[in-house]
C-alpha cells in the first residue's frame, strides 16, 4: 500500500523510480516511468507465469496515479547460484522406478542387464541440477513483487510531489500577477469613468442635433446599452472569485489539473472580454498583460496530475 501520509500537495504527471529487491532465489527490476497525458494510460511489461500479478499490479498503480501515461516494466532473474550439485528427489524417485520396471521386465524375458552405477543415474534428466535455489511458489513470488512495489510507488510519488510543490510555487507567482493586473485593471476602469461620461454626453449632443425629433426614451435606451458594453465590472469580479478559486485548488490535495485547466479558460474569457469592452489603450494592454501571463500559467498547468 502506498503510504498516505505523505499524499500532500499537487503532484507532478512526470516521474520516474526504479527499484531492485530479491527473495529465495529470485532476483528483480522494476523501472516506472511516466509522462504528461490527458488521462491515465498504463503500459505494463510483466513476466509471464505469476498469476495474479497483473491483477495486483493494475488495482496499486491506480490508486497511486490518476492521471498520466505511464509505462511499469518488471524484469526476473536468478539469483547468485552456487557450484553444488542438488538431487531432485522427485526427479530421483521417477528415475529410480524407471530402472526397476526396465530390470523386472528384462528379467522375465530371461535377459541380464548390467549393473546401474550411481554416476549413470545421476547423469539421468531431471535427478540432478547444477547449483541455484528453487524457485518460490507463484503465490509467494506474487506477494514479495507487490510488497516491494509499495515502495516503488512511494518513491515514484516522492519524486512527482517535489516536481509538483515546483510547479505550484510557479503557479502561485503567477496567480499573483494576475491578481496583480486585475487591480490595476480596476483602477484604470475607475479612472475613465469621467471621459466615458463625457463620450456619452457627446454622443448624446450628436444625436440630438442629427434628429431632432428623435424620442428621448429610445435615445436614452441605446445610450445606457453603450454605457453596460462599456463596463468592465462583472468582468473584474469574475477575474476575482477565479484568482481566490485558483489559490483554493493549488491548497487542496489531490488531482488538480483538469480543474485549473478549467480555470484558465475562464481567465481567457474574461480578459478577451476585458479587451473588447476597455475603451482605452491602458485598459486594453493590461488585458494582453493578463492573457500572457494567462497563457504562462496554462503551460504549467498541463503537467500537473
Amino acid at each position: 500500500m502506498v503510504n498516505q501520509t505523505q499524499a500532500k500537495g499537487p503532484l507532478s504527471m512526470t516521474g520516474f523510480a526504479a527499484r531492485q529487491g530479491a527473495a529465495a532465489g529470485v532476483e528483480w527490476a522494476w523501472d516506472l516511468r511516466a509522462v504528461n497525458g490527458k488521462g491515465f494510460d498504463l503500459r505494463l511489461r510483466l513476466p509471464e507465469g505469476i498469476e495474479g500479478l497483473e491483477a495486483g499490479v493494475r488495482e496499486a498503480m491506480a490508486r497511486a496515479v490518476a492521471r498520466g501515461s505511464v509505462q511499469l516494466t518488471l524484469k526476473l532473474t536468478a539469483g547468485e547460484v552456487s557450484d553444488a550439485m542438488r538431487i531432485n528427489p522427485a526427479g530421483l524417485a521417477a528415475a529410480l522406478a524407471a530402472l526397476a520396471s526396465v530390470e523386472a521386465q528384462a528379467a522375465g524375458q530371461g535377459i541380464e542387464l548390467a549393473a546401474t552405477s550411481a554416476a549413470q543415474v545421476l547423469a539421468l534428466r531431471g535427478v540432478a541440477q547444477q547449483g541455484g535455489a528453487e524457485l518460490p511458489d507463484p503465490a509467494a513470488l506474487r506477494a514479495a513483487l507487490l510488497a516491494d512495489l509499495a515502495g516503488l510507488l512511494n518513491d515514484f510519488n516522492a519524486m512527482r510531489r517535489a516536481e509538483g510543490a515546483a510547479l505550484a510555487r510557479v503557479l502561485a507567482a503567477q496567480i499573483d500577477r494576475i491578481a496583480e493586473l486585475t487591480a490595476t485593471a480596476a483602477e484604470a476602469a475607475e479612472a475613465r469613468r469621467p471621459e466615458v461620461a463625457e463620450a456619452l454626453k457627446a454622443a448624446l449632443a450628436r444625436v440630438a442635433d442629427a434628429a431632432p425629433g428623435a424620442d428621448p426614451g429610445r435615445v436614452a435606451a441605446e445610450l445606457a446599452m453603450l454605457a453596460i458594453k462599456a463596463d468592465v465590472t462583472e468582468e473584474l469580479d469574475r477575474l476575482r472569485a477565479h484568482i481566490a478559486a485558483a489559490r483554493a485548488h493549488l491548497a487542496a490535495d489531490g488531482p488538480i489539473g483538469r480543474k485549473l485547466e478549467f480555470l484558465t479558460q475562464e481567465f481567457v474569457r474574461e480578459a478577451n472580454t476585458l479587451c473588447s469592452k476597455s475603451g482605452s489603450t491602458r485598459l486594453t494592454a493590461i488585458g494582453l498583460d493578463l492573457k500572457h501571463v494567462i497563457d504562462q500559467m496554462r503551460e504549467q498547468i498541463q503537467n500537473l496530475e
